[in-house]
């Protein structure tokens, strides 16, 4: 069972714990409802407390979260674990693994991969990713380790991506153009009217004319965005054949989470993770003469 301390402030003196716990220490509601069922969930100073029972400023506030109940198989995958700490755990996942199971395709997933790491760890947890790469966009997942910091990381963080295109694009720009889901299919998606709105910021870094990288940032993050977004502007993605046609240069789409940014839900503190470029992409822009070591960390 994971512990939670919080030391009550002033202004929340002779507020009500589920106030506390909701606004202060950014508990959902469901939560603060699965407490009321665990036997010493909320306590102050080491006294069981209500949810309507009022807090003093000063008081030691402890939640005790129910432990997790896994529902997927675990598998032994190596995993390249960035950062790790008792409540997040941030991977560099390589291209060509799913994140999820999906039905028809039994190959092993970044969830069992995560699953197996844990149970070999003797904590077994549930998968709870906060953000999510396609199977074969590579780079930084950030995954929490309770339903409590799954929740308090609702605002998804910073990330930064470095995707290889086709031509010559230079400069910089914003592509604020809806996404829709292409009629008659449930995968592709497209630009279009009635879709939902997608903000993509793009800066081009290098070209040789025929290949271009370029650091992408999104404020929306729409099911396939880059992808989709580059080929509306005329640069799709080397490797990308569902928005593309290119089969030459990679057999993926060129596409890496380098940056991660977040604000640490319990502790405050402000992380920045970077991944480096994986070897495909990496020789693909030395053959070009594109690659810089710059680029293993772009912020």
């Amino acid at each position: 069972m994971t512990v939670y301390r919080y030391t009550v402030p002033a202004s929340y003196d002779g507020e009500t714990m589920q106030n506390f716990l909701r606004r202060e220490c950014g508990l959902s509601w469901r939560m603060v409802v699965k407490l009321k069922r665990v036997d010493g969930g909320m306590t102050a100073d080491g006294q069981p407390m209500r949810s309507i029972d009022r807090l003093r400023a000063g008081q030691t506030v402890e939640v005790r979260m129910p432990e997790d109940a896994v529902r997927i198989e675990g598998a032994d995958i190596p995993l390249q674990v960035v950062y790790e700490d008792d409540h997040l755990l941030v991977i560099d996942k390589p291209p060509y693994l799913a994140v999820h199971p999906s039905a028809g395709k039994p190959e092993p997933t970044l969830a069992n991969a995560v699953v197996g790491y844990f149970e070999r760890q003797g904590t077994p947890l549930s998968f709870r990713p906060i953000n999510r790469l396609d199977r074969n966009t590579s780079g930084l997942l950030v995954a929490a380790k309770s339903p409590h910091v799954a929740y308090a990381l609702a605002q998804k963080p910073y990330k930064v991506y470095l995707a290889i295109v086709l031509g010559a694009l230079t400069g910089e720009g914003t592509i604020d153009q809806p996404i829709r889901i292409r009629e008659g299919s449930c995968i592709t998606r497209e630009v279009g009217e009635g879709g939902k709105d997608s903000l993509t910021h793009w800066q081009a870094l290098g070209t040789d004319g025929e290949i271009s990288l370029v650091r992408v940032v999104i404020e929306t993050g729409r099911t396939h965005q880059i992808r989709v977004h580059m080929s509306w502007l005329g640069y799709p993605l080397v490797g990308d054949t569902m928005y593309g046609t290119d089969e030459t240069f990679l057999p993926r789409h060129g596409l890496h989470c380098a940056v991660t940014t977040l604000t640490h839900p319990v502790t405050g503190e402000e992380l920045t993770f970077t991944a480096p470029l994986p070897q495909d992409m990496r020789q693909l822009l030395q053959s070009h003469r594109l690659w810089q070591e710059e680029y293993d960390h772009p912020m």
